[in-house]
C-alpha cells in the first residue's frame, strides 16, 4: 500500500507543475475560448470518489439486473473527446491533468511528459502509450441503462471531468479491460482496487446505471480492500 500511496502522492505533487486549465461544465461546453497556452482559471485533479462507507450505501441502492441488449450500440452514440476550451478536447485535458511536467503544442497535443498508470503500476514517457479510460466503459453503460438516454446525456457521460469517470492509464491495460465490468476485469495493481471500486460504483450511482449480480459481488470484495 505504501508503494501505491507514494505513486499517487507523486502524481498529486506533479500536478503543481501542470498548466492551469479552464473549468468546464460536465456537458463539455467551454466557458472560454483561450488558447491552450494561455493561463486558465483552475487546476484540475482526478476527482476523488466518495469514501468507502458512502459508496457501500450507493452500491446497496443500485438496481441489480441482467445486462441489457447491445442492439443498436456504437461508440458514435456517445460523442466523446468533446472540445473543452480552445483546441483542447477531453482527451488532452485528462492527459495534462494526470501527467507530470506535460507540455502541449498550439493544438493542445501533449508533446512531452510522463504518466503513471494506476491500473498496472507503470510509468510512461510518451502520450502515445497512454489511453484515456472511461472508468465505466461506454458499452457497459449501454448495457446498464444508457441505451435509454438521449444523446446529450451520453455526451456528458463520455466527457465527465467533474466525477471519477476518466483517467489516463497505459494503453495496454485499457485495451485489456475493454468494456468489461469488475467481475470480468480488475486492475492488475491490486493496491488500486479500493479507488477503482469506489469510482466505478459512484459513477454507476450518479448516472443511475444498473449492475449484475456477479458485478455486485466483485465490487463488495474490492471495497473490502479499503478497510
Amino acid at each position: 500500500m505504501i508503494k501505491h500511496l507514494t505513486a499517487r502522492g507523486l502524481t498529486a505533487l506533479a500536478l503543481t507543475a501542470l498548466p492551469l486549465l479552464a473549468t468546464t461544465p460536465a456537458n463539455g461546453a467551454a466557458l472560454g475560448q483561450a488558447p491552450a497556452t494561455a493561463p486558465a482559471l483552475h487546476r484540475r485533479v482526478f476527482p476523488e470518489p466518495p469514501p468507502a462507507d458512502v459508496v457501500r450505501a450507493e452500491l446497496d441502492r443500485l438496481t441489480v439486473e441482467p445486462p441489457h441488449s447491445m442492439a443498436g450500440y456504437s461508440r458514435a452514440m456517445f460523442p466523446h473527446w468533446a472540445k473543452q476550451y480552445g483546441e483542447c478536447d477531453t482527451r488532452e485535458v485528462v492527459l495534462s491533468r494526470d501527467g507530470h511536467e506535460v507540455t502541449q503544442d498550439s493544438a493542445c497535443r501533449a508533446i512531452t511528459g510522463t504518466w503513471y498508470s494506476e491500473y498496472d503500476d507503470k510509468t510512461f514517457d510518451s502520450a502515445s502509450k497512454i489511453d484515456i479510460d472511461h472508468m465505466v466503459p461506454l458499452a457497459n453503460g449501454w448495457r446498464s441503462g444508457a441505451d435509454t438516454w438521449d444523446t446529450a446525456k451520453r455526451k456528458r457521460f463520455a466527457n465527465d471531468l467533474d466525477n471519477s469517470q476518466l483517467i489516463a492509464v497505459s494503453a495496454a491495460s485499457n485495451r485489456s479491460k475493454g468494456d468489461q465490468a469488475p467481475d470480468q476485469w480488475a486492475p492488475p495493481n491490486t493496491f488500486y482496487w479500493c479507488t477503482y471500486s469506489r469510482a466505478w460504483t459512484h459513477i454507476k450511482s450518479l448516472y443511475e446505471l444498473s449492475i449484475t449480480p456477479t458485478e455486485r459481488t466483485k465490487l463488495i470484495e474490492m471495497l473490502s480492500t479499503c478497510d
